[in-house]
């Protein structure tokens, strides 16, 4: 079983991990474009949380983790707790490159239709947004700057990532 990462699974899988490559997933890309009302955020204030959002033509960098034998059904089922707590999330098969070889990968994307889809946002507004929301999970810009960090570890480029994560500095200096 193999799981794509894109936010932070990146860096907090949760999982046992048997092992991991760096891969792509096209026609999708990364983004601050799900209300967090419940990690990083709460209802009164949602943070932003990442998400696979379609658009063709796009790609996303991420990394494809194989799942430690044997662990397969207790992934499955602390990943939908963790990632389906709201149903913004769809649960899908997702077909990824790691280099010359495809994966196909379990993943969570976006629900478009959900109400707590907000994509488009500029991206100033999420840094005003993530500088401020607090969640379950503590600081929204804790989750980002985690998020950029681990990418520059592994030598995937988020350009978006790396503005908001300077400015989110700027802003709460």
């Amino acid at each position: 079983m193999w799981v794509f990462g894109y936010g932070s699974l990146i860096w907090h899988p949760g999982f046992p991990v048997a092992e991991q490559r760096i891969a792509r997933a096209t026609g999708w890309h990364r983004s601050f474009c799900m209300r967090s009302i419940h990690h990083r955020g709460t209802e009164a204030a949602p943070g932003l949380v990442l998400a696979l959002d379609a658009a063709p033509g796009a790609h996303c960098d991420g990394v494809a983790f194989r799942v430690a034998p044997g662990a397969e059904a207790e992934t499955l089922a602390e990943l939908r707790a963790r990632e389906l707590v709201s149903s913004a999330y769809l649960e899908t098969r997702l077909p990824v490159m790691a280099g010359d070889q495809p994966l196909d990968c379990l993943a969570y994307v976006i629900d478009p239709d959900h109400g707590q889809y907000c994509g488009g946002l500029a991206l100033e507004e999420q840094a005003q947004i993530i500088a401020q929301a607090t969640g379950g999970r503590g600081p929204n810009r804790d989750y980002l700057w985690n998020t950029a960090a681990h990418l520059a570890d592994l030598g995937i480029a988020d350009p978006d990532l790396q503005w908001l994560s300077s400015r989110v500095r700027e802003l709460t200096a």
